[in-house]
């Protein structure tokens, strides 16, 4: 199997060693993100809803740089260090998949710490036999 690397400059840059998005086959795994700006580099301010709907907003600008559109999304992951205010970070999930027919399976968790005091990290696994 061939497993590659791709980018886009529409992702925030890592500030760690890792792939931000890795592909394998028809699948794509993307990293944990945080709710950085992709031109400062800065963390969103607003909490976890705030966050959440950063995040989503930087994975879709991305997404036509993989060949990907948000019915590939198979399976998100969510951690959250406010589960007491979830209903803020769902309320910007369902805004982002209230057209969708079928949004993707989901898990959510309630960490300690997430990386640069972050407050939600999500990560996100497509599916896609047309993807470059």
């Amino acid at each position: 199997m061939n497993i590659t690397a791709p980018q886009s400059p529409r992702l925030p840059k890592p500030r760690f060693l890792y792939s931000p998005v890795v592909k394998a086959g028809p699948w794509l795994i993307f990293s944990g993100m945080v709710a950085l700006d992709a031109t400062s580099g800065l963390l969103e301010n607003g909490g976890p809803g705030a966050e959440t709907g950063k995040i989503l907003q930087n994975l879709q600008a991305a997404l036509p740089d993989f060949g990907l559109s948000l019915a590939d999304l198979v399976q998100a992951r969510i951690y959250t260090t406010r589960f007491g205010e979830f209903a803020d970070i769902n309320k910007a999930w369902e805004s982002c998949f209230a057209t969708s027919n079928r949004p993707p399976a989901r898990t959510s968790v309630g960490v300690a710490a997430l990386p640069l005091g972050a407050s939600v990290e999500m990560e996100f696994v497509f599916y896609s036999d047309a993807a470059p």
